[in-house]
């Protein structure tokens, strides 16, 4: 037996990490073009701010910023809107809506206007019957995407 060339002899080995190494190259490429080609680059950068809100209801007051009283009910209360942590939001992205009513955190206070940053402890308020369903959404400047970020649902709905 030639046991001293069956050490020495690498023939073998070479092909085999080149075929490895060019089949894991084609790989990442074909990866990198798809992402590219199919667009998934683009909306990872339009996804919606990660924050949180909280929402608290006091019965029979009235005099919030916003007004989503509807005539069918009495029962009208005073529904605050706070964050409470998360991402900063722009105001003008900010919107309360109850299914038929939609108002921009800057239409509804002098606190907030264009430019302004919504963060951890800024709130506002709105006017709600019992029964309303209220939620805070999230629209991007050119309103090609939403999300909702929070929502409340009254004592009676």
């Amino acid at each position: 037996m030639r046991l001293k060339q069956l050490f020495t002899d690498d023939d073998a080995v070479s092909p085999v990490i080149g075929v490895i190494l060019m089949v894991a190259i084609t790989v990442i490429l074909a990866a990198v073009i798809a992402t590219f080609v199919l667009g998934l680059g683009e909306s990872v950068s339009s996804t919606a701010p990660q924050a949180n809100f909280q929402e608290d209801y006091e019965a029979d007051s009235s005099g919030g910023d916003l007004d989503f009283t509807g005539s069918g009910s009495s029962d009208d209360g005073l529904l605050t809107v706070t964050h409470t942590g998360g991402d900063k939001i722009d105001a003008e992205n900010l919107y309360l809506a109850d299914g038929s009513d939609r108002s921009a955190w800057t239409s509804g206070s002098s606190s907030y206007t264009s430019g302004s940053e919504i963060s951890a402890g800024n709130s506002i308020t709105a006017d709600v019957d019992s029964d309303d369903t209220v939620r805070v959404i999230w629209s991007d400047d050119s309103e090609d995407s939403s999300a909702e970020l929070s929502k409340w649902s009254g004592p009676d709905a």
